[in-house]
């Protein structure tokens, strides 16, 4: 037993020198901790100590600089004070001085608010552009015009005088009637009236800063002149029509409907009446054609002794080469039928044109009518705020109205020259037959007797 004990505690003796080791070097590494952390915190109180001095510091330099601003501050007050007691008093001895200068400040601004939208809406303003931004500086200046300022302003009315009475040709940007922009057209202007470009009169447009060529140009004598004029050269004298308005009639023009146009407004009546008044004047014109070859025919056979029964006169001078032994009574009978036979072809169609122009203008009044009919739709479901609501409807009233005196005047004239035509030629017929008759009585009397 005692072996077994001394075998044990040999065998336990290299353990419990490791354990103490162990245990030494946990007590140094304590040691160490705790040395290192005392350094730490010895280390951050010092770099609090050293943060709060400087904290101080810089709460010492911002009440130091505090100080100093509001001294700045009431020393700045103090001279804004001075300052505005200063401005009072310059003020002040500025409106004494300025006198009758602030009456010639207020007429400089009125003129100039004028010329700037004499110039803008001038066509001189299309060679020289950019001549009433100036003005407009000038109209709504604060201050008093400078010397300067005001020989410009001398200067631009005296050039806008001098421009309006000169012709002068240059290159300009515009635009066409197909609403495209050219640039560098070679472009005439009339002082201040008219502006013309390959015989195309153009309008200025003050809002858009460009020429515009009118989409409807005036009548072709016009274009002509201005297609003269451009092409004239040196001291050449040519026509001009000159716009006095600058422009105001040209742009009537543009906006006064054409003859297609009017006769659209008359609408579905409107185009009855025009067929009505084509179809008459043209059955006229066939009809005085006709008249005119059957009374040319009647002259011929007034200058011949043998009846041709080719014309109407003929047919009758016929009937009493026919029946030469008849007695007065009956030839007067047969000519008088004859005469009858030939009335109706010469008289054929004159009732139709008398129709025609009697019912023009009573189409034309249905027109009026339904015109007046729709404007008075238009005022119901739209009142009468706008005027041009109701202009389809009274242009309607209006436009049939005068197609159907424009058809039924020529047509009445036509038929009173048809007619009286007819009735000529009726009139050489019962002339004739009442000579037949006349003669064969004469005969028979003188044989009688």
């Amino acid at each position: 037993m005692t072996r077994l004990l001394i075998a044990v505690l040999a065998l336990a003796m290299p353990f419990a020198a490791s354990a103490q080791d162990t245990l030494d070097e946990l007590l140094q590494q304590v040691q160490q901790a705790a040395q290192e952390e005392q350094r730490v915190d010895q280390q951050r109180l010092q770099r609090f100590i050293n943060e709060r001095n400087n904290q101080r510091q810089l709460l010492e330099e911002a009440r130091a600089e505090l100080r100093a601003e509001e001294q700045r501050s009431d020393r700045l007050q103090n001279q804004f004070d001075e300052n505005e007691l200063q401005l009072v008093e310059l003020e002040t001895t500025l409106d004494e001085r300025m006198g009758n200068l602030g009456e010639l400040f207020g007429v400089v601004r009125q003129v100039a608010g004028d010329l700037r939208g004499n110039l803008a809406e001038s066509m001189v303003s299309a060679q020289y552009p950019g001549r009433s931004e100036f003005f407009a500086n000038l109209a709504e200046a604060r201050e008093l015009p400078t010397v300067g300022e005001l020989r410009q302003m001398w200067y631009e009315m005296v050039r806008e005088i001098t421009e309006s009475g000169k012709v002068v040709e240059f290159q300009s940007d515009l635009i066409n009637a197909d609403g495209v922009r050219e640039e560098n057209r070679e472009v005439v202007r009339v002082g201040v009236f008219n502006v013309v470009s390959n015989g195309k009169f153009l309008q200025w447009d003050g809002d858009q800063g460009l020429l515009v060529e009118l989409p409807r140009q005036p009548a072709g004598r016009f274009q002509n002149m201005a297609e003269n004029l451009q092409q004239a050269s040196g001291d050449e004298v040519v026509d001009m029509a000159i716009d006095g308005t600058r422009g105001a009639i040209l742009a009537q023009v543009v906006r006064a409907p054409t003859i297609q146009e009017r006769i659209r407004q008359g609408a579905e009546v409107g185009y009855v009446i025009i067929a009505l008044g084509i179809f008459g004047v043209l059955f006229a014109l066939w009809r005085g054609i006709v008249l005119t070859i059957k009374g040319n025919a009647i002259k011929r056979q007034l200058k011949r002794e043998e009846a041709d029964e080719g014309n109407a006169l003929g047919r009758v001078l016929k009937v009493y080469q026919d029946n030469p032994d008849q007695d007065v009574e009956t030839l007067e009978l047969k000519l008088d039928e004859a005469i009858l036979r030939e009335t109706a072809p010469l008289e054929s169609g004159l009732p139709l044109i008398k129709v025609l122009y009697v019912v023009a203008p009573l189409i034309g009044l249905l027109g009026t009518v339904v015109g007046m009919i729709q404007t008075f739709q238009q005022i119901t479901l739209f009142g009468t705020g706008d005027p041009r609501m109701m202009a389809g409807g009274i242009s309607m009233a209006l436009i049939t109205t005068v197609l159907g005196l424009t058809v039924a005047i020529p047509l009445t004239i036509l038929h009173s020259l048809l007619q009286s035509r007819s009735r000529s030629l009726i009139q050489i017929l019962e002339e004739q037959a009442a000579g037949i008759i006349a003669r064969l009585a004469e005969r028979r009397h003188g044989s009688a007797s």
